[in-house]
């Protein structure tokens, strides 16, 4: 197997790592600089956070291409001792190497992050991610760094390495995960026909271009976790409403996301309630408490981050608080557009009136009491207003090609119409 280039082998990569790690809400670490292109990819497929994990290779001082240990920037040190016997390098010339290594560990922190905060590891599964495992040395340092601070398992995935690449990590890593172990492996290099050196910008655009970004929500007293994604030139960003208790990490609505940016839409998911709050099953229920949570992201989303167009999607209960929210006067005119998956619009109650943004309804075609609930909340909508049934569809949109039915529907609804916001906020500026 050869690879065209970092971003193919990503690509690669990643199909190895979408069952594995179906479920584990990852976080993608890359390290620079050839290692970042290709967990770039993976954090895409994936929809998870990337950042780097900055490690710097030990090498022989006469001979800087033999490795004889790395470092990574918290502390966490492999030393080979058999290099260091074979090449006589005693603890002072070890010392001296190890202090200009970490000086340039300190710069390239600066220099990629600036003045991001690193993201948390803490209780999650981390994926150390490289173009390709030779010693191993720099991917066991990586591996012990995200152990040290918090990670509760560890996945070392590289497009190719030596047949013997597992044994040489051992246990610094959980799970090693390689698509190509080939025979006769003398170098990485050897496996691309494009292995050009990756530039310290290529790596910053990577990071600052990343498919999803951890982002904290104020919402009165709480502090909401989420995930956010603007793709370049996106004409709008879409904030989901999650239902019935569950979170970001909804896999339905994960998925409708990931379709939307595919299409270059921006979306944010957020958790509505804290863990806390969770154990309450009222505040499931709710919506008041819900839309007032979707109301305070929405201002945060456009005071911190971005000024485009917003949209709702919003899911059982979730399309309820999503309706409510849109009809609240000071968002009213902000909101270009509502999407409703498998919703109980009838919760909004009397708000129903009051929504300004059209409104596109999906039920599922044998989902008999919620087409029902949605067609008469249809009589108190004033807003343009759409209701379409997926055939063969249940309430969970669980059967074959169903939700991908639903993400195509809602990308059209908000395409169309946050183009035609942004046409109209075009006009009143040049007025």
């Amino acid at each position: 197997m050869i690879f065209a280039d970092r971003i193919d082998a990503g690509r690669r990569l990643a199909q190895a790592l979408r069952e594995p790690l179906r479920g584990r809400d990852p976080v993608v670490l890359g390290l620079p600089r050839g290692g970042v292109p290709v967990a770039a990819e993976v954090a895409g497929a994936l929809r998870a956070p990337l950042d780097v994990c900055l490690v710097r290779k030990l090498g022989v001082p006469f001979q800087p291409e033999v490795a004889m240990g790395a470092i990574a920037e918290d502390g966490a040190r492999v030393i080979n001792e058999e290099v260091l016997r074979r090449a006589r390098v005693g603890d002072a010339a070890l010392a001296e190497v190890e202090a200009g290594e970490r000086a340039e560990l300190a710069r390239r922190a600066e220099q990629y992050r600036g003045e991001r905060p690193r993201i948390s590891v803490t209780g999650r599964t981390v994926v150390i991610v490289d173009d390709g495992v030779a010693t191993g040395a720099t991917a066991r340092a990586a591996c012990r760094s995200a152990r040290a601070r918090g990670a509760a398992r560890v996945v070392l995935a590289v497009p190719v390495a030596p047949g013997d690449a597992a044994l040489r990590v051992g246990d610094d890593a959980d799970e090693f995960v390689c698509p190509h172990t080939p025979a006769g492996f003398a170098a990485v290099g050897q496996f691309y026909r494009d292995f050009a050196p990756t530039t310290d910008a290529e790596v910053i655009a990577c990071l600052e271009h990343g498919t999803s970004h951890e982002v904290t929500i104020p919402a009165g007293d709480a502090e909401l976790a989420g995930e956010l994604s603007v793709p370049d030139g996106a004409p709008g960003v879409v904030v989901f409403a999650h239902g019935s208790g569950s979170g970001r990490h909804s896999p339905r609505n994960r998925f409708v996301a990931e379709a939307l940016n595919h299409s270059g839409l921006g979306t944010l998911l957020f958790d509505l309630l804290t863990a806390d709050e969770e154990h309450d099953r009222t505040n499931v229920f709710d919506i008041g408490l819900l839309a007032r949570r979707l109301t305070d992201a929405t201002g945060w989303l456009e005071t911190a981050v971005t000024d485009l167009p917003v949209g709702y999607f919003g899911a059982s209960t979730g399309a309820a608080a999503a309706l409510w929210a849109a009809a609240e006067p000071e968002r009213r005119q902000r909101i270009a557009a509502v999407v409703s998956r498998g919703g109980r619009p009838d919760l909004a109650d009397h708000r129903l009136a009051e929504v300004a943004a059209p409104t596109l309804l999906i039920v599922g075609g044998n989902d008999p009491q919620v087409i029902e609930l949605n067609r008469t909340a249809r009589q108190s909508l004033r807003c343009p207003n759409e209701l379409t049934l997926v055939p063969g569809a249940t309430h969970l949109f669980e059967e074959p090609g169903a939700l991908s039915e639903v993400a195509e529907l809602a990308r059209d609804w908000f395409l169309t119409h946050f183009s035609s916001a942004g046409s109209s906020r075009g006009s009143a500026s040049a007025a």
